[in-house]
């Protein structure tokens, strides 16, 4: 039905059914403090992450190496989001984006990772966020399908400088895990997921073992995710923090304050809503 109706339109309501999907989208408050300068979206997609963080960071930059889907951000989103064509790599350069046959970007599938998934490849340009003269930056969101550790180098200095909470997408189906969790922990980082209401250190949660038996979900589209009866979680987002930090509790109440947060912030997202 998405090939059918207008992309803004199927945009805004992937923005707004997201956190059903990705139920750490609901914690943002959680995660990118309220004062945060900048906030930094690495593949940006239709935006869940992006729409959201503008009301929460002064400044957000949204790094989108698909050329429609990053046409669509710089054109619909918010005035303080900055959207930077190019895939986020360890150094500057051009690279080969690789997409499913016949896909365009929409599917959320691309990667600079070839896989059997994928059909064809485009050239994108490819920046260092430590290249992008980034200062004050509160929180950092990775989705990248397999090169989250080349982001990462290429952050180096500015996860040194200013110890921005992280939140990065791992699948061992895809990469081996470890390496981004050791390399973090280099630099003074813990690991947290959220496989329920709560968010548990990584190093209690068997995350690969998890994926291996809940692999089939990744594969289910958006809608069927989103929809009743709810699937068991496929956990693929892990929360990095610096290692004297951790997670805030949520309030007194189950999820109090969180459905009228998620009510503001699903209007705020289809468009009916603008920033003070």
């Amino acid at each position: 039905m998405a090939a059918l109706l207008p992309e803004r339109l199927v945009a805004a309501t992937a923005r707004a059914v997201y956190p059903r999907f990705e139920p750490e989208l609901t914690h943002l408050a959680e995660l990118c403090p309220a004062d945060c300068g900048t906030a930094v979206d690495v593949g940006g997609w239709y935006g869940p992450w992006t729409w959201r963080l503008s009301a929460r960071a002064r400044r957000v930059v949204t790094v989108e190496p698909v050329p429609r889907l990053a046409r669509l951000l710089t054109s619909t989103a918010p005035s303080n989001v900055r959207v930077i064509q190019a895939a986020a790599a360890d150094h500057p350069g051009t690279a080969r984006l690789w997409l499913p046959t016949g896909d365009t970007g929409a599917r959320g599938l691309s990667s600079l990772v070839r896989r059997d998934v994928h059909g064809h490849a485009v050239p994108v340009r490819c920046v260092a966020l430590d290249g992008l003269g980034l200062r004050d930056v509160g929180f950092v969101k990775i989705d990248v399908d397999g090169s989250e550790l080349a982001v990462l180098r290429g952050a180096t200095g500015l996860l040194t400088r200013d110890r921005p909470a992280l939140l990065v997408e791992l699948e061992s189906r895809i990469q081996p895990v470890g390496p981004v969790v050791t390399y973090l922990r280099m630099l003074g980082y813990e690991g947290w997921v959220l496989p329920g209401d709560r968010w548990v250190p990584l190093s209690g949660f068997p995350l690969e073992s998890h994926q291996a038996g809940t692999g089939h979900l990744a594969s289910v589209g958006l809608v069927r995710r989103v929809l009743p009866p709810r699937r068991r979680r496929y956990v693929n987002s892990v929360l990095f923090l610096p290692k004297d930090r951790r997670p805030r509790e949520p309030g007194p109440g189950p999820g109090r304050g969180r459905a009228d947060r998620m009510s503001h912030d699903g209007l705020y997202v289809l468009g009916f809503h603008t920033r003070r």
